[in-house]
């Protein structure tokens, strides 16, 4: 038996991987897959494959491709959602901000830095035009630092996955007061150096299960009220939001890495771009 540690956070883009550890699915190809749930994001699964806490994750695509190209020694080895990420612009319920434009000067709650929720807040600072220098960020480690923070007035915004954040919306405990999807596809696969040289083929029947199972995901019966159970959403929500999404059993564009890595490095996220070959690994 194989065993192999993934993170991921605890969020409804993941049901995929539970349906197939519940149903053993790795474990008849002689595979231990161990799920870690990382609440704090991208961010702390950056550090955890970093300290070989975990070998691979499903991580947002900007966050890895700064970490890979900062020395995470990882590659990305596919798509794991095809569309964007839909990041909520979220402030507390009695905060005195109602649009977007009244954030210039305000501080942005981030779950760490490095995370999405750091990297985002830059790169909507550089398209309102504001000076991304003069950012103020307050770390909250998850979404229940960022209640506390938008709650007690530490911090005056939150970027976080708008379904994710949809029921602190609609129990007044967050506004909503603007959108902003990622231009490109939000999570990506990503396993560790060491784990793709001594186990690529592991990692291929893994790729190959879970691809199994995304490719026909949105026709399980009830999987809407599956997820509106499992992840405490209204079922109005979840059939929005599985419109919404597309999985990916490919690996990422070379010519869109070029693309996002142009981006991180216009709003100053990466000092340097490197060959986007350098970013994948094909298994």
């Amino acid at each position: 038996m194989h065993t192999v540690k993934i993170g991921g956070v605890p969020e409804h883009f993941n049901l995929p991987w539970h349906l197939n550890i519940e149903d053993g699915s790795f474990l008849k190809n002689n595979i231990e897959l161990e799920w870690v749930e990382y609440p704090g994001g991208t961010g702390a699964m950056c550090e955890a494959l970093r300290n070989e806490e975990i070998d691979m994750a499903i991580i947002l695509t900007e966050g890895i491709i700064k970490d890979i190209i900062a020395g995470n020694p990882c590659k990305i080895v596919q798509t794991y959602i095809q569309t964007p990420l839909i990041w909520g612009i979220h402030v507390g319920a009695h905060s005195n901000y109602n649009s977007l434009l009244e954030l210039e000067h305000a501080k942005a709650a981030i779950s760490r830095y490095g995370s999405g929720s750091h990297l985002m807040a830059h790169v909507n600072a550089q398209e309102q035009n504001w000076k991304t220098s003069e950012i103020q960020f307050e770390v909250v480690k998850n979404l229940n630092g960022a209640i506390d923070a938008l709650t007690n007035g530490d911090a005056d915004y939150f970027m976080w996955e708008h379904f994710t954040t949809k029921p602190l919306v609609d129990k007044g405990i967050f506004r909503r007061i603007a959108d902003y999807p990622t231009p490109w596809p939000c999570f990506v696969i990503v396993v560790r150096n060491n784990i793709l040289e001594e186990q690529s083929e592991i990692i291929k029947n893994i790729l190959d299960i879970i691809n199994t199972t995304t490719s026909d995901f949105k026709n399980i019966p009830s999987i809407d009220k599956t997820l509106s159970i499992r992840y405490e959403q209204r079922l109005e929500d979840i059939q929005k939001w599985l419109q919404l999404t597309e999985w990916s059993q490919s690996q990422i564009d070379l010519n869109l890495l070029n693309t996002i890595q142009d981006h991180l490095y216009k709003v100053q996220i990466i000092e340097s771009k490197i060959d986007s070959k350098n970013l994948i690994f094909d298994v």
